[in-house]
């Protein structure tokens, strides 16, 4: 099929260069991988990873709220 539709999308500088590179490996281009992504998340019918929401055991958590405490000044070690 004909590459007719054009997609436009804004990213941070960053982000784009550094996918730029990592695609330059596989020998392919970001348009290729975007390619890639939207005709996988059609085969799936839906996105082609699973999208979870990081969580962390009870002490972990207690432990990052304490060391954001420390850096807020709240607690001094």
């Amino acid at each position: 099929m004909a590459k007719t539709a054009s997609l436009k999308i804004r990213i941070d500088p960053e982000t784009k260069a550094g996918a730029e590179k990592l695609f330059g490996y596989f020998g392919i281009t970001v348009t290729d991988a975007v390619n890639m992504f939207l005709r996988q998340s059609l085969m799936v019918g839906g996105l082609p990873f699973d999208l979870k929401q990081q969580r962390y055991n009870a002490a972990t958590e207690a432990a990052i709220r304490e060391a954001n405490d420390i850096i807020a000044g709240k607690i001094k070690i």
